[in-house]
């Protein structure tokens, strides 16, 4: 059983056929799926589910805690279920190649109390861009 469905069953989450699939389509490290590509996919696995079910369980499952939302390129919601350990994410300029990474210390305490502005800093969305392996091959030939 997949960690994200191992914590919704725990959670007492009533797992209906729809709501699995979307589950196990989220799991896993390094997942940034948009709502239609979990569409898409949960489609494949499950041909009668809705856009609509899809739409409506994302939100259940970033209301939850369970699923965060993430926009790395300035257009669409991406869904990340490595919600519950703080991390940033490693983006390819290139492919749009999404990482999860967990730089040690707290970004929070990175930003000078001159820089701040009053503000009481609570939390800190850091994105790192580059170019994959793969793409950066791709740019050597």
């Amino acid at each position: 059983m997949s960690d994200l469905l191992e914590r919704l069953r725990g959670r007492g989450w009533r797992m209906t056929a729809q709501r699995r699939v979307i589950a196990q389509i989220l799991d896993g490290d390094h997942v940034h799926l948009t709502a239609d590509e979990v569409h898409t996919r949960a489609a494949r696995l499950l041909p009668e589910i809705s856009r609509a079910t899809v739409y409506n369980t994302l939100g259940e499952l970033v209301g939850l805690g369970e699923l965060a939302e993430v926009t790395v390129d300035g257009r669409a919601k991406r869904y990340d279920p490595n919600a519950r350990r703080p991390h940033h994410h490693l983006v390819c300029a290139r492919c749009g190649t999404i990482r999860d990474v967990h730089p040690t210390g707290d970004p929070l305490t990175r930003l000078p109390p001159d820089l701040r502005f009053g503000f009481r800093v609570t939390t800190a969305d850091i994105v790192y861009r580059g170019l994959c392996p793969d793409c950066a091959d791709d740019t050597r030939a």
